[in-house]
């Protein structure tokens, strides 16, 4: 292994790390408690190092949202395959996507509730964040109304589930009712 190489590798561990710390240290104090002097503690790094990755937190919130959307997206193709039938598929998908919003509330909220520079719905969205929305697509395609565009159908059906994630984490729904929710929201799906 050349220099170069070991070098380029030194610095992609590096980066995983900081974003490994600031997603734990955001899942344990919330995103108030990550601050680049935090950060250089945690891994033993002076601060100017994490700047030589990241620019400041903003960055780092969108490395973090980056990581979390392909996460999102595969568990999400992966309940979606394990469940049987277009019903099943559909109440398997919002299941593992109102779990994943529940086991990751900081990343959730690295995601869709803080600025980390991400541009959603543009020609510029990152790759990760349009996985997301495809591994959602994927399976809600197959019950889209007879002349209602899929696309549309998805972003209206994904508002409800992050509706129904950021109220029941609120405290403003209980959180009992979770899988009742989940099957009367598939339960409106004419075609399902």
């Amino acid at each position: 292994m050349s220099v170069q190489e070991r070098k380029q590798r030194e610095r992609a561990e590096r980066e995983r790390l900081i974003v490994a710390t600031a997603r734990e240290l955001a899942e344990e104090q919330g995103w108030d408690a990550v601050t680049t002097r935090r950060l250089a503690e945690r891994i033993e790094y002076s601060q100017p190092v994490l700047y030589s990755h990241f620019r400041g937190k903003r960055e780092i919130i969108g490395a973090v949202a980056l990581e979390g959307a392909a996460e999102l997206a595969a568990e999400l193709r992966g309940a979606s395959a394990a469940a049987e039938g277009a019903r099943g598929r559909v109440t398997a998908l919002a299941r593992a996507y109102l779990d994943f919003a529940g086991r990751n509330p900081a990343v959730y909220d690295a995601m869709f509730q803080l600025d980390g520079g991400l541009a959603f719905a543009t020609e510029d969205t990152p790759g990760a964040l349009k996985e997301g929305f495809a591994a959602l697509l994927e399976t809600l395609r197959d019950v889209t109304g007879e002349g209602v565009e899929p696309g549309r159908f998805t972003e209206v059906f994904w508002a409800s589930l992050h509706g129904l994630a950021t109220l029941t984490r609120a405290g403003r729904l209980p959180a009992g009712d979770a899988e009742a929710r989940v099957e009367l929201l598939v339960g409106q799906l004419a075609v399902v």
